[in-house]
């Protein structure tokens, strides 16, 4: 609790500075710039709202910007102020503290009173490590919601796809087999996940089509997320780049650039139905690319990529021996009849790991069971599954709970699909979404092909935004809406963001229609 008080206190002294001197958020990355110094948007975010305390040599770029001395900002002992004191510039300050030298102290007058010394704790900030990490899906903004709520106003969550809180509920069959197996659950399985699990995901992988699939090549996860994670420090060195979409899956960037790799972002076309851009990802492959990432269905566009890019696309991991991650986890989520292709059916000849999971398809994100498959050329990645393991065997398993549904999930009926059709709600909440959002003035979004997001695409002109955060934030306060920023999915311009249509139609027109009556009048400052 201690630790929160003094985030909150030197979030105080930040934003009364920052009062003072009449600088916003954006003056601040813009002074430190002019200072040849870096700030990023979350950063100042994150020290504003309290969520971060800077390091010594951030606070000193601070001060030094807002004219008032460190230690004040930093909150040393000896330079505490009254809560509601101003902020005193450097010069008036050092003033003010020769004057209150030459008055008596309390402890000359009290010379009966105790001596008192306070000697301040040393910080613990958060790792380097995490300077260029962001996970804008639940970040700053999401902190503000959170705020918000805690004050009693109700928010809208468009901002994550999690299928419960809009209805969507677990077929009643995986339900009723997780309870009877539960007390069958309560110790470790092997670290790949049980057997049962397991053979029911290679011969899902089998049917769609994926090469040289073994039981020793399948591994379960605490969700696709954990996987991704395991893969880039099982893989990446330091410096070792790895091809990423553009706009992304954010973890996939976070992660990679955690085990020390450098993410290197390929273009995916907004005019071309979001597909990638096979030029594009050609052009920024370097001596140091090891692998791409493949996320079809892609999240947070819903495009679902022909069989002819992907084609092109291995075709240029073949070229340049890399490595193919391909994200599936909505691969079970595709609507109007398109067809998707698992990426690894087309490249027998090189090294892939396909993901994928129940999340979604079977509305059990809470349950946290996903798994990756590894196919195809196993023989020039055995040192890769080597340090796969490794890490698979330290986290000793996965949800054992959540691993005695798969074999139910996916055999039988799939109930997603009544979802996925037209009078099913995925699918015509979809279709309302692409068309009413198109429908507002300086507002356009490509139709999503699979799972239940859009991207759409602001006018930044009409509207004068400069900063998709802002623009999340202003949404959220006059709103009570909350939507995560282009920003979020290393999309580079502040004109697109992502929302998530899960809640019930009624709901859906509503946000539709106080996003339009927001819209209206908005031009950012």
């Amino acid at each position: 609790m201690a630790q929160n008080t003094e985030h909150e206190s030197f979030a105080d002294r930040l934003k009364t500075a920052m009062a003072h001197r009449g600088l916003k958020q954006s003056d601040m990355i813009r002074a430190a710039s002019e200072l040849g110094s870096k700030l990023g948007k979350s950063q100042v975010s994150q020290y504003v709202s309290g969520k971060t305390v800077p390091r010594r040599d951030v606070v000193a770029l601070l001060a030094r910007i807002l004219d008032v001395d460190e230690g004040w900002l930093e909150g040393a002992a000896s330079l505490q102020a009254e809560p509601n004191a101003p902020v005193i510039p450097n010069d008036e300050r050092a003033s003010a503290r020769h004057e209150a030298a030459d008055q008596p102290s309390d402890s000359d007058r009290q010379h009966d009173a105790p001596t008192q010394r306070s000697t301040s704790m040393r910080e613990f900030n958060k790792s380097s490590k995490l300077d260029n990490v962001l996970y804008d899906v639940r970040g700053p903004i999401t902190d503000e919601a959170a705020r918000m709520e805690a004050e009693g106003q109700r928010i809208l969550k468009l901002n994550i796809g999690n299928t419960a809180p809009f209805g969507f509920r677990t077929p009643d069959e995986v339900i009723e087999d997780m309870r009877t197996q539960l007390t069958d659950c309560e110790g470790y399985s092997e670290a790949r996940g049980l057997f049962s699990a397991r053979k029911a995901i290679m011969q899902y992988a089998q049917l769609k089509g994926i090469p040289n699939v073994s039981m020793d090549g399948i591994y379960t996860g605490n969700g696709v997320s954990e996987l991704i994670q395991l893969c880039m420090n099982a893989l990446l060195n330091n410096g070792d780049e790895i091809l990423i979409p553009m706009p992304d899956y954010p973890l996939w960037t976070a992660c990679a650039t955690l085990a020390g790799g450098t993410p290197v972002h390929y273009v995916c076309d907004e005019q071309a139905e979001w597909n990638p851009d096979v030029a594009d990802i050609e052009s920024k492959i370097t001596p140091r690319t090891k692998a791409i990432v493949i996320i079809n269905p892609n999240n947070p566009t819903g495009a679902v990529y022909p069989r002819e890019v992907l084609e092109q696309i291995v075709e240029i991991a073949r070229k340049h021996q890399l490595m193919i991650f391909s994200d599936e986890i909505y691969d079970r989520l595709v609507m109007d009849g398109f067809e998707h292709v698992s990426t690894a059916t087309l490249a027998p000849d090189l090294p892939c790991v396909t993901f994928s999971g129940l999340s979604k398809s079977h509305m059990v994100c809470g349950f946290r069971i996903g798994w990756m498959v590894l196919s195809g050329n196993k023989r020039c990645m055995k040192d890769f599954m080597y340090g796969v393991n490794m890490l698979s065997n330290m986290r000793l398993c996965s949800n054992v709970p959540g691993q005695s549904i798969v074999q139910t999930a996916l055999g039988g009926h799939q109930s997603v699909n009544n979802y996925i059709v037209p009078g099913g709600r995925i699918y015509e909440q979809r279709n309302y979404i692409y068309e009413a959002l198109n429908a507002i003035d300086g507002v356009t979004a490509v139709k999503p092909k699979a799972a239940f997001y859009i991207f759409p695409k602001l006018d930044v002109e009409k509207f004068n935004i400069t900063s998709d955060e802002q623009f999340a934030l202003d949404l959220l306060h006059e709103k009570r809406i909350l939507i995560t920023r282009g920003g979020g999915f290393a999309w580079p311009e502040p004109d697109h963001f992502r929302i998530v249509f899960l809640p019930r139609m009624g709901v859906l027109q509503e946000a539709v229609e106080d996003l339009a009556d927001f819209l209206e009048h908005y031009r950012q400052r």
